[in-house]
């Protein structure tokens, strides 16, 4: 028996809260108190189904089924992350709680639940077996310069791209070996896209803050990496979940990803969100908005259909790094005259905007911490052991029929 919440009810049936509250007094939806806060109710999510396609016409279940691609409720069952009444949870631990002081080796542990580990050469054995000659030969220069835009991601590509060529695929392996190859890919990952692979007894954060000399964002980075490691079954984490139930290898599964989160709807929003900022900075944000809204394009940065109330990931990380005055300026503005909250995606590219980080920064912390989630949910998957395979709703020329 399957229940939701409020949120998701109301956007399925596409009605008010009263009618919601009407239909529950009726007995047309059954309604329990949510376990996690007694101050909340959950809806049964078969009655809120039902009701939706009487008000409807009956729509077709296929009809039905391909509106909840599009934001809909999971389509996969997965005990990895959820997002509930505007809360972010990794494993039943809120993990706005968890990124006060956790570090992403810990939620690392937590999401693929094995023991505490580290981002090291030490545990992660193979990772100059992953990289390419001319990532090694990088990563020994004595430059501490990091990788500008272009490298930095073409690295993780190529890495993720040698391994996957290279490695065994996951199906028949047990979980035990599954998850030691997970940390030489994160490694690998690592190493990649910094340039360099993570000292022996360094946390990743610590490493990262070394190669871009901001010790003073040590928290900053922290708290973006642990946010950032699983947002539920996003774009990128359904990828990576399609390509491991082929029973292709974890390193597939994660360039998978990789490629995924590097477009203009996913990560790829933070290079938008800073040249949004830079126009605000330049021209005023209210310029800078009208140019963008007049092109007929969604300020990226803004609005999260999740969190209708606001992105809890965004308010901690722009409490722990206030942004610069041009993004702030930009930020009440829009929410004053278009009605949207900043999300992530915009906290991302403001706190390293105030760190002084390079310009590649958001994308990469927003890599390396999604990373874990990805495995995560390789791991998951390979379990399974269950083809994903959906069936699409054609919409072509009717087979058979005369093309005359």
């Amino acid at each position: 028996m399957a229940w939701i919440g409020a949120q998701d009810a109301l956007r399925i049936l596409g009605v008010r809260p009263q009618t919601l509250y009407a239909n529950v007094s009726r007995g047309r939806i059954r309604a329990r108190p949510d376990p996690q806060d007694s101050r909340r109710s959950e809806y049964r999510e078969e009655d809120v189904l039902r009701a939706a396609r009487q008000a409807r016409g009956r729509r077709k279940v296929e009809t039905i089924a391909a509106e909840a691609i599009e934001w809909g409720d999971p389509v996969l069952p997965s005990a990895i992350s959820t997002v509930v009444d505007g809360r972010h949870w990794y494993r039943g631990q809120d993990a706005i709680t968890l990124a006060t002081h956790a570090q992403l080796e810990d939620i690392a542990a937590l999401l693929w639940q094995t023991e505490p580990l580290t981002f090291t050469p030490a545990n992660l054995a193979g990772t100059s077996r992953a990289l390419p000659q001319a990532a090694r030969r990088g990563s020994l220069q004595k430059s501490m310069r990091p990788p500008s835009p272009g490298p930095a991601l073409a690295a993780g590509f190529a890495a993720l791209a040698q391994r996957a060529g290279q490695d065994f695929p996951t199906i028949g392996r047990t979980p035990a070996t599954l998850r030691a190859e997970a940390r030489e890919i994160m490694a690998s990952l690592c190493a990649a896209m910094l340039g360099a692979a993570v000292p022996k007894q360094v946390t990743l954060h610590e490493h990262i803050c070394a190669r871009w000399r901001q010790p003073a964002a040590a928290n900053f980075v922290r708290r973006a990496l642990v946010l950032m490691a699983d947002h539920e079954l996003n774009a990128s984490a359904f990828s990576v979940r399609v390509t491991i139930s082929t029973g292709a290898s974890l390193a597939a599964g994660i360039l998978a990803g990789l490629a995924t989160l590097s477009g203009p709807l996913h990560a790829g929003a933070t290079q938008a969100v800073a040249a949004l900022a830079e126009e605000a900075r330049q021209h005023g944000p209210e310029s800078a908005v009208r140019a963008c809204l007049a092109q007929g394009r969604p300020l990226p940065g803004f609005g999260h259909p999740l969190y209708p109330d606001g992105d809890p990931r965004a308010a901690m990380l722009l409490a722990t790094s206030k942004p610069p005055p041009h993004y702030r300026r930009l930020a009440e503005y829009v929410e004053a005259n278009v009605g949207e909250i900043a999300s992530v995606d915009f906290a991302l590219a403001a706190g390293c905007a105030r760190h002084g980080l390079p310009a590649d920064a958001p994308f990469v912390l927003f890599a390396l911490g999604r990373c874990v989630g990805w495995l995560a949910h390789a791991l998951e998957q390979a379990q399974a052991q269950r083809l994903i395979r959906p069936r699409a709703r054609y919409v072509g020329i009717a087979p058979g029929a005369s093309l005359a």
